[in-house]
């Protein structure tokens, strides 16, 4: 059985929807979590928009279904709620690849610097910077910081590059670090299934492997801009509904097809890379969100000296929230 094959079980799924009304719970899920996961949940979307969601709801306790960054990115801007992580061996490849201690050796060997993390890191991570931003609006963040100034950008090397790109900036430093969903969409997968698809348009996510060739292509030339969307996941979600084409190629973890398909019936979204599966994304089951309810297990916490030096960082990713154009598209807040 594929990913995109949703293991209902609407038995399960009405027994979650009751436990959380009775425990006045909120269930999120990000957009690459399995199709019934999405299905269940009260709210779905990026990691900002989850983000969000955590701090304005109103219920006692949040579900996250997500990865373990996220939950502890709900914890911080919500202290006073519970937030349970259905499973906890739900990781990140990206935000693994800094942490607290190498962060605070390259600070050293920049002193002044600003320091701009993904929000694809820990908290620990998130409690050395300055600021926090998602892939729909680095650009505004860098651009809100004194051109003079040194910037670390952290830690994907692939939207550090896009950054760089757009602001035109030579003082910005990136971390080489990389998703390994992301990073195994190669050019290779776009140049074969544009050939088999002519004509449609393409979205692809910042973090992607694909995303400067294809920069550079454009700038060559070689491929028509009009057909081609740097996007946000959110982005991505609100572009087939701003345009008449009804054919697009989505190269971005494949858990975001089921939101685009269920939203977009008429319309067709292939993958670029069929096999761009986040197992992490993954082990989030519909039964271990039910036993997160039952038992209210694996509670996600933050110490309080980390969480508030991470929540400045915190709040000023979700106060700028993307309100800038997309150097491909339309307005595009998110991650």
């Amino acid at each position: 059985m594929t990913i995109l094959e949703a293991h209902y079980d609407p038995a399960l799924a009405e027994e979650i929807r009751l436990l959380a009304r009775s425990k006045n719970a909120v269930i999120l899920a990000h957009n690459y979590e399995r199709p019934e996961i999405q299905d269940v949940a009260d709210y779905v979307g990026d990691s900002l928009g989850l983000s969000r969601e955590a701090a304005r709801t109103d219920a006692d306790i949040i579900v996250f279904c997500g990865v373990h960054f996220m939950a502890e990115t709900a914890a911080i801007l919500s202290p006073q709620k519970t937030v349970l992580l259905p499973d906890l061996a739900a990781g990140c490849s990206l935000a693994s690849t800094i942490n607290a201690e190498q962060l605070r050796a390259w600070k050293a060997e920049h002193p002044g610097a600003v320091v701009v993390s993904y929000v694809n890191t820990t908290a620990e991570v998130k409690a050395e910077s300055d600021y926090c931003c998602t892939s729909g609006n680095a650009v505004e963040v860098i651009n809100a910081i004194p051109r003079d100034k040194e910037i670390l950008f952290l830690p994907d090397m692939f939207l550090g590059a896009h950054v760089r790109r757009e602001t035109g900036r030579d003082n910005i430093h990136v971390w080489m670090g990389e998703c390994h969903v992301h990073a195994g969409i190669d050019p290779e997968h776009i140049s074969r299934t544009r050939a088999q698809h002519p004509g449609a348009e393409f979205l692809i996510h910042p973090e992607c492997g694909c995303a400067t060739p294809v920069v550079e292509a454009i700038s060559a030339g070689a491929v028509d801009k009009e057909n081609v969307h740097i996007l946000s996941t959110e982005g991505m979600i609100r572009r087939p509904q701003q345009t008449e084409q009804d054919t697009f190629i989505v190269a971005t973890e494949i858990g975001i097809l089921h939101r685009l398909r269920r939203e977009n019936p008429t319309k067709r979204f292939i993958a670029a890379n069929d096999r761009a599966q986040c197992t992490y994304m993954k082990v989030t089951t519909l039964e271990k969100v039910r036993d997160a309810l039952v038992y209210k297990q694996h509670q996600i916490t933050v110490p309080d000296d980390v969480a508030a030096r991470a929540r400045t960082a915190i709040e000023r990713m979700v106060a700028i929230g993307g309100s800038g154009p997309s150097p491909f598209g339309p307005e595009d807040p998110g991650e």
